[in-house]
């Protein structure tokens, strides 16, 4: 084999790893499997809940709430009935549809403030509870992170941005830049009090 033949070979890039794959092993609790689907899925999860919401700041947050739900409910996927693509796009679909109804629901409620007769069913107001308190603890949680830490997550999770991108942003390693997203997201993990099934 040639020398040419042989850097055109080496060229080759690898191909990306399988989602399927990746989830099985989160679902096993494996951090770095967790972070390369992450890497793999978090912009296309944020591009189609931006596109449902419209407005970044609440698809940032809905994207962050996905993926953690992601991470805290791997085991669940099966892979006979669907793709671990659809099945982290169905959670981020439901997600988005789930928060415009939310802040639907919510203008509704204003306008009828000024009418005497209020009636709000007691479904919407527990739900609208739960899900401040929810957003609530992940703002509480992301501020125990490191300064790096909390850096990488929320551009990585709020504004899409890969591994390469956040450390070319933070103009840190790439190495560091995935070590500190690693345990930003275990520690976020523990607060929230997730469990990851042995």
């Amino acid at each position: 084999m040639t020398e040419r033949a042989r850097d055109h070979l080496s060229a080759v890039p690898e191909p990306p790893p399988d989602p399927g794959t990746l989830l099985g092993e989160v679902a096993k609790g494996d951090d770095e499997a967790f972070a390369k689907l992450y890497d793999l899925v978090a912009p296309r999860v944020y591009g189609l809940i931006r596109r449902v919401l419209r407005d970044p700041a609440q698809a940032e947050e809905v994207a962050q709430e996905v993926l953690v739900e992601v991470w805290r409910t791997a085991v669940r996927f099966d892979g006979a009935r669907g793709s671990a693509t659809s099945w982290i796009f169905t959670i981020a679909h439901r997600r988005a549809v789930d928060r415009v109804r939310s802040e639907q629901s919510a203008a509704a409620r204003v306008m009828k403030v000024g009418v005497a007769s209020v009636e709000i069913p007691h479904d919407d107001v527990v739900d609208e509870v739960a899900g401040r308190l929810e957003r609530q603890q992940v703002r509480r949680c992301l501020d125990d992170l490191t300064g790096l830490q909390r850096e990488a997550v929320t551009l990585a999770y709020y504004q899409g941005h890969s591994y390469r991108e956040v450390a070319e942003l933070l103009s840190t390693p790439l190495p560091t830049i995935k070590t500190r997203m690693r345990d930003g997201l275990i520690r976020l993990r523990d607060c929230l009090g997730v469990e990851v099934p042995a």
